[in-house]
């Protein structure tokens, strides 16, 4: 009777208290809120005015703020350690001793006769130390017995689980080669060889006769005779031994860039901006071929040292290859996009090499008559090109540096550096103590000479201009070494040929070697 006089008495207070709010009075009189009228919507711009300027917070500082609350909310687990699973890490351990000592899994521990001819690292060095001890392997084949399939060692699993993959192993014979395996040291870093000291440079003899700058020299293969030409469109034959002129040849309607002295044949070709590339019997001292096909001047001029063709370069970007007795060309290379400056040439693959304007060098194929290798590592025009006497090594030399390129697929060795200046010539000389000379005349006047193997430079000789000639003609255009290797020709832009020998008189003590190690950079690398 009770509760159903509360529920009377409830359901009167509720009807009360809707009565009132009907009516407008507050009906707090009873206990009960009444929920707020609902604000009369308000436009964009009073919603942006009350919610004052926005403010716009840039990427990397949203970024930094948001990395702050994730350390902030992860700082407290930084001490915690993981929890230790001696299972798993039994599992990691096998697989590393698997990774690293499967191959060495069949060492004997004994070591005889027949293991000996068959492994013969396993003889014991003539060394006691301790290093030579640990070294021995009986210790590491202790330790593949006590990891082994078998499960006898303390990291073994239990008998019926496998901790791991295990990859079964066929089993192996005495006479399995698979077995016959060294174990090669770790490689020693790199190391800047120590320069070998060379005698310094000096001036022998200066030869003046030509009318012009003087573009190119060359030697004949007996070592009796040399020849100059240049902007005075002659070709002039020295005596080497005295330095008396003997003959002067002329044909050409330009300057001629390149001049080549054939060792089989007393054959003289010269290269010109007249676009000829001309044959001279030396027999006669005439013109008896000429080699019509280049559009433009012809800048460079190589022979093949065992066949009977020669290469042409110039200003129409084309390499072409000649049939020396025919006068037929064989083959046309395109790819180089401006003049061609230099050619080098080799009986190995690459038989020839082309440097260019357009700063790249160029590894032509001539069995397949196209270019199998385009080196683009230079940052300026490529001038000069040089092929290593004994190594199977080239150089190319530009106003950035000189590189060291390994044949036959052009693989970047180093750099050698130091000279500031465009390269227009560059030889290399073989080395009678152990190490030879890269030797590059640059367009300013010096003559830089650097070890080979060490790329340091031991010496710059700047040329003196002649009487006569202007402080500014001191160029030096072409460069190539007697047959010996004792002397230095140098075709200049004074109009002379000059020869520079090693000083006798010079000695480790009068002219010490100032080297010191360089640091590797980033620029050792390209």
């Amino acid at each position: 009777r009770s509760q159903s006089k509360n529920e009377v008495m409830g359901g009167g207070n509720n009807t009360k208290g809707l009565q009132l709010e009907e009516s407008g009075r507050p009906s707090s009189a009873v206990g009960i809120m009444a929920p707020p009228p609902p604000p009369a919507p308000a436009s964009a711009g009073e919603a942006d005015a009350a919610l004052g300027p926005r403010e716009r917070t840039p990427v990397t500082l949203a970024v930094r703020k948001s990395l702050k609350r994730t350390h902030d909310m992860f700082v407290g687990n930084e001490e915690l350690k993981r929890a230790e699973d001696p299972k798993g890490t039994e599992m990691m351990m096998r697989l590393k001793m698997h990774d690293e000592y499967e191959h060495v899994r069949d060492v004997p521990e004994q070591v005889t006769d027949e293991s000996l001819q068959a492994l013969p690292f396993l003889k014991a060095p003539t060394a006691s130390d301790d290093a030579t001890r640990e070294a021995l392997p009986s210790a590491i084949t202790q330790m593949l017995t006590d990891i082994g399939e078998s499960g006898k060692g303390p990291a073994a699993a239990p008998a019926g689980l496998a901790v791991g993959p295990m990859v079964p192993l066929a089993p192996k014979t005495a006479s399995d080669p698979a077995n016959q395996i060294q174990v090669r040291p770790l490689r020693d870093r790199p190391e800047i060889p120590k320069p070998i000291w060379h005698p310094p440079w000096k001036l022998m003899r200066v030869m003046s006769g030509h009318e012009g700058w003087v573009r190119t020299v060359a030697v004949d293969p007996t070592n009796e005779w040399f020849a100059s030409s240049g902007n005075d469109r002659l070709v002039k034959i020295w005596d080497l031994a005295s330095g008396t002129l003997k003959l002067s040849l002329t044909g050409h309607m330009a300057t001629v860039r390149a001049v080549a002295i054939s060792d089989r044949h007393p054959y003289l070709f010269t290269a010109s901006e007249d676009c000829e590339v001309k044959c001279w019997d030396l027999e006669q001292n005439m013109v008896i071929r000429n080699y019509h096909g280049h559009l433009s001047g012809v800048y460079c001029l190589t022979l093949h040292p065992t066949l009977n063709i020669l290469a042409t370069g110039g200003r129409d970007g084309s390499v072409r290859i000649w049939d020396m007795r025919t006068k037929t060309g064989i083959f046309v290379f395109g790819g180089h996009t401006n003049a061609i400056c230099s050619l080098a040439s080799q009986a190995a693959e690459p038989q020839f090499i082309s440097g260019s304007m357009d700063r790249m060098v160029r590894l032509w194929d001539l069995a397949a008559g196209k270019c199998s290798v385009t080196l683009t590592n230079h940052k300026k025009s490529v001038r000069a090109l040089a092929t290593h006497p004994t190594e199977y090594t080239f150089v190319s030399c530009s106003s950035d540096n000189n590189k060291v390129w390994k044949c036959p697929r052009g693989a970047f060795e180093r750099n050698i550096q130091g000279h500031d200046a465009i390269v227009n010539c560059c030889a290399i000389r073989e080395g009678q103590q152990g190490s030879s000379q890269l030797i590059a005349g640059t367009d300013n006047g010096y003559l830089h000479f650097w070890d080979w193997k060490s790329g340091h430079k031991f010496q710059s000789y700047e040329a003196i201009p002649q009487p006569g000639s202007m402080s500014a003609e001191n160029a030096i255009f072409d460069m190539t070494l007697d047959q010996s290797g004792s002397r230095l020709l140098t075709a200049e832009c004074d109009k002379t040929v000059k020869i520079y020998r090693e000083d006798p008189n010079a000695t480790p003590e009068t002219h010490p070697l100032n080297w010191k190690a360089p640091k590797l950079n980033a620029a050792h690398r390209y």
